[in-house]
């Protein structure tokens, strides 16, 4: 079971790593980047993208090219089940809090 930290976001210590100054300013760059991280960027990614949000194959190619970004219930979809995503998200948002994740790091 996974639990969520109440305040501020923990960038994940294993797996993908994204920095929140390497996230483009662009919401449609930014999550193409952030599925690119978190998935590649093969059939296999986009499928998975697929499940993940219930959109059409010709949807999740569109975000993956950055041509369009995810609405509403699809990108709530894939913050669900990517960290890379909501990470994004946040610092898209200016809500990341580094301060805490660098004290928990320390500890």
């Amino acid at each position: 079971m996974k639990m969520r930290v109440k305040m501020g976001t923990v960038v994940p210590k294993m797996g993908t790593v994204v920095h929140p100054e390497d996230v483009p300013a662009d919401y449609r760059a930014a999550m193409a980047m952030a599925l690119h991280a978190e998935l590649g960027s093969t059939h296999r990614a986009i499928k998975s993208a697929m499940r993940w949000t219930g959109a059409s194959e010709r949807t999740v190619k569109y975000w993956f090219a950055g041509e369009r970004g995810p609405s509403g219930e699809h990108l709530v979809a894939l913050a669900r089940h990517s960290d890379t995503v909501l990470i994004a998200l946040l610092a898209l948002a200016d809500r990341l809090i580094l301060e805490e994740a660098e004290d928990r790091e320390r500890r």
